[in-house]
């Protein structure tokens, strides 16, 4: 960890420039703008510093998002990346039988992006404790927003490795690795933490610094036409913790906490008959200091003009074993002029996922929340919420008929249905991995070739060893 978080320690703060440049139209004059010293921020930061260390903040949260994606998805037989990498179609999936290395791309991409994100929001937290140029109030928005995207990314991290360091701020006395049970106790502490923080501001209150991603938050129904905010960077504290609390359901239900979810839902953006697309967002860019969309691969334009380059393929299973008329593999997939082969396995199917290496990528949908209110409502014993919630899902997948148990569900058909639904609408999103591994179910993943295994966690980066 030492040597992740103290690799390009400053990085930070040449990307917010960057990223600040992009967003606003000048600068004051500050003498080389590209290399502050960290010390100087930490121990005297200006409004404009603590704003650029935000804004780098909601960047860095993207690093190495396309990795972890496309490799949980391969573990997670849900697709195949095939590209020049021969590691994406042979280490991934245990071919020959090889294990996992904790020193390539595929154990340390998103570790490393993780832990950069939060060591940024780390230095933030440390610079308003030691800067007076605004008010303890007004303070507390900053630490709101860094606790919470802390929250995010330690979710990822232990999605992926089953553990986590919780305590990093002090890179020369790190924290232990925490198991699963005990970090995920954390993290909802911190999302708590950060919920008290953002109380203590007066209504209507707004950041200083803008936020990309959150407008489908922003509530302009009690607005004139010519008043109502359109401005990403107008989203209020009470909007915002519209997504903390969200954030807070998805580590509750991960606690098998369905009476907590539930709580926490009801104070989210979770509408259990509205939009499915409504969510915070990944937003990506092409300018300096931006990043594109990691997950997104050029489509095949015709028979003519098939993709046969870098592609995400859609693993077999996924396409067979989806029910008749379920609009999610039409509207997330496309079949392929001719089948894709490479490193003896094949599919007829590649990912139509997002439109453009820009598109944004979901966080958190009201989509994943109705599914968090089936889980959630299933550990509650509310069996009857959760057959509820999992037909919407499937009445909004192409009207597909309740589904018949046969009688009353019980806990465990709904169960079974619920991850069933999760694997289709969230297809390609790093949670199918995480799903079957908590749920002990990593054994029922189909085999491609003979010599393949099933791995379910990624291994901690060897740098973390030393």
């Amino acid at each position: 960890m030492k040597n992740i978080l103290k690799m390009k320690i400053k990085y930070y703060l040449v990307l917010t420039l960057l990223v600040a440049m992009t967003a606003s139209c000048s600068f004051d004059e500050e003498t080389d703008p590209n290399g502050p010293s960290i010390e100087g921020v930490e121990s005297n930061a200006s409004v404009r510093q603590l704003n650029e260390i935000a804004i780098g903040i909601e960047s860095t949260s993207r690093d190495g998002h396309g990795i972890e994606t496309t490799v949980s998805g391969s573990m997670a037989r849900e697709l195949y990346l095939f590209d020049a990498d021969p590691r994406n179609t042979g280490n991934v999936l245990g071919k020959d039988g090889t294990v996992l290395d904790n020193n390539s791309f595929y154990s340390t991409a998103q570790f490393r992006g993780s832990y950069r994100c939060i060591k940024n929001a780390n230095v933030l937290l440390g610079a308003l404790d030691n800067t007076q140029v605004i008010d303890e109030t007004k303070k507390n928005a900053y630490r709101g927003f860094a606790k919470t995207v802390q929250a995010y990314e330690l979710i990822q991290v232990l999605k992926s490795y089953n553990t986590a360091r919780i305590d990093v701020a002090d890179l020369e006395n790190l924290g232990p690795f925490l198991e699963f049970d005990a970090a995920i106790a954390e993290v909802r502490n911190l999302l708590n933490d950060a919920l008290n923080d953002l109380n203590t501001l007066p209504p209507l209150s707004q950041f200083a610094f803008p936020l990309s991603g959150f407008d489908d938050l922003i509530d302009t129904s009690g607005e004139t036409e010519d008043a109502k905010r359109d401005d990403e960077d107008e989203i209020t504290i009470e909007e915002f913790v519209l997504f903390n609390r969200a954030v807070a359901a998805i580590a509750a239900v991960y606690a098998r906490d369905g009476n907590g979810a539930l709580t926490e839902l009801g104070n989210s953006f979770f509408d259990l008959n509205g939009s499915l697309t409504t969510s915070v967002k990944h937003v990506f860019g092409l300018g300096a200091g931006d990043q594109p969309n990691g997950v997104f691969r050029a489509p095949s334009i015709s028979a003519e003009e098939p993709n046969n380059g870098d592609q995400v393929i859609v693993h077999n299973s996924w396409i067979n074993e989806a029910e008749t008329g379920d609009s999610r593999v039409t509207t997330k997939t496309a079949v392929r002029p001719d089948p894709s082969i490479q490193d003896g396995l094949t599919g007829s199917h590649e990912s139509r996922l997002y439109g453009s290496n820009v598109a944004p990528i979901d966080m958190i949908r009201n989509e994943e929340l109705i599914l968090v209110y089936a889980e959630a409502s299933i550990l509650a014993n509310n069996l009857i919420d959760a057959e509820t919630a999992i037909n919407i899902i499937r009445d909004k997948a192409g009207n597909l008929d309740p589904k018949d148990y046969g009688g009353t569900p019980t806990s465990e058909q709904l169960t079974t249905e619920m991850l069933n639904q999760r694997r289709y609408s969230l297809w390609s999103e790093n949670h199918r991995l995480f799903d079957l591994r908590r749920y002990d179910l990593s054994n029922t993943l189909p085999v491609d070739r003979g010599g393949d295994q099933i791995f379910n966690v990624l291994p901690v980066p060897l740098s973390e060893n030393q």
